[in-house]
């Protein structure tokens, strides 16, 4: 493979200490996130206090660093959203000179009916994906040749739905699918060790803990099975909204406690035993604007971390907010879609005008905000750009867009360090596990960097 190589190098700010890092990676021939060497990226850096008149950047936070805990080597990356809590922290990647190491085709991709909606996940040496058309498949880690591929799509079902969401556990692959059945399959082999009915079809993935599996249907219902056999323990059905974004969001579980988010705007807390009611949360906002805009929906994984659960709503409202007695700890104006990436005493948001923005965790006061390119075409203002992330790895917030471009910003200041075109779109964030990025374009091609 030709191409560029380089080192990774990472230096943390302490007290008023300066901050850089960089890094260069082969892809398809070429660097990624490479020096100067490469043209600016398009459009201009805007002040945040021009950006959004109703997020600013808290002057008051001028002389507050972002100081984060060292980079540590998580071995897997067994659920959406890395594991049963969404808190993954700060992770890393390989000290030496990153580089493609593989690619695999997964199988159907993404197309104007079908769409590719479940991050791959990866536990015990192999890299477990789902394809457009309801098919999984295992990757061996090291080199990504197939182990075993299963087709979860019922003869009497029809092949163009889609969905749906895997999930790792010692005891096998948990399959959700929008075809309303829930599987079990043997890690190894790929062989059904069980099936179970849902009350409706489900576009995310599961979250699996403590001996339960726990999915959202589509019409806002949390069902919650027994690992070892597919029995149904509870469910709780909410309030059916007539219109949401596609895809949906994961639970989130820590210890007793579930939440479960809704395309309504609710979020709820439920205890796992018996469902019992904890307290519940409206991120429903009053957001104005174009249609989507408006939806309510929580489309971006809830995170629980340490005493907080962190959200953030389609309609304009992220909020922090007390685990066990519920109550909102602070608010803002934000509206998103993708997961809050949690680190230390730092919040990383990716926001729906395109801004990456680092909150102080205690108050969501805002310390810097980065605006990335909105359009592929800046100037016609044509083909809008979707953001997936960001992911903290080595010092660098990872994010990846449909325009195929995927750019590495500083998390210390919002700087954008790096920058490389991918051999696809991607509509879903990169995944990390020992030291080494995933990620899955929307032609199914499943790529392994390290």
């Amino acid at each position: 493979m030709s191409g560029f190589r380089g080192l990774l190098r990472t230096q943390r700010r302490r007290g008023a200490a300066a901050l850089a890092f960089g890094a260069v990676l082969l892809l398809t021939g070429c660097s990624w996130f490479g020096g100067d060497e490469k043209p600016p990226l398009p459009g201009d850096r805007v002040s945040a206090l021009q950006l959004n008149r109703q997020l600013n950047v808290d002057p008051e936070l001028a002389g507050t660093d972002v100081i984060l805990s060292a980079p540590y080597a998580n071995n897997a990356w067994a659920q959406s959203g890395g594991n049963q809590t969404h808190a993954m922290y700060h992770l890393s990647a390989s000290s030496s000179a990153l580089q493609q190491i593989w690619s695999a085709d997964i199988g159907a991709s993404a197309s104007d009916d079908n769409r590719l909606l479940a991050e791959p996940v990866v536990a015990d040496g192999a890299v477990y994906a789902m394809d457009a058309d309801s098919v999984v498949s295992a990757h061996d880690a090291a080199n990504g040749n197939q182990l075993w591929r299963e087709d979860l799509t019922p003869d009497d079902e029809d092949d163009d739905l889609f969905g749906g969401g895997i999930a790792w556990s010692e005891q096998g692959l948990v399959v959700s699918t929008p075809f309303a059945r829930v599987f079990l399959l043997d890690a190894k082999t790929g062989a059904v060790k069980w099936e179970a009915p849902a009350p409706a079809p489900m576009r995310s993935a599961p979250a699996v803990s403590d001996g339960r599996v726990f999915v959202i249907t589509i019409d806002n219902q949390l069902v919650v099975y027994a690992l070892d056999d597919g029995r149904k323990l509870w469910s709780n059905a909410g309030v059916e909204e007539a219109a949401g974004l596609l895809g949906g969001t994961t639970p989130a579980v820590d210890g007793n406690i579930v939440i479960a988010a809704y395309t309504s705007g609710e979020l709820l807390a439920f205890d796992v035993t018996d469902g019992r009611s904890l307290w519940s949360e409206s991120l429903a906002g009053g957001a104005r604007g174009n249609a989507i805009a408006t939806l309510t929906d929580i489309r971006g994984r809830p995170v629980i971390d340490r005493d907080f659960v962190v959200a953030i709503g389609n309609g304009g409202v992220m909020a922090a907010i007390d685990k066990e007695r519920g109550g909102r700890v602070w608010d803002n104006g934000l509206g998103g879609t993708q997961m809050p990436w949690v680190a230390g005493d730092f919040i990383f948001i990716l926001t729906n005008d395109s801004e990456v923005v680092c909150l102080q965790r205690v108050d969501g006061r805002v310390k810097w905000i980065t605006a990335l390119p909105q359009f592929e075409d800046a100037v016609e203002k044509e083909d809008r750009i979707y953001w997936s992330g960001p992911v903290l790895v080595s010092d660098r917030l990872l994010v990846t867009g449909s325009s195929g471009l995927a750019i590495a910003l500083s998390p210390y200041d919002g700087s954008i360090i790096g920058k490389q075109d991918l051999p696809d779109s991607s509509h879903l964030p990169p995944v990390v596990a020992n030291e080494t990025i995933y990620i899955l374009s929307d032609d199914a091609r499943l790529i392994a960097l390290k």
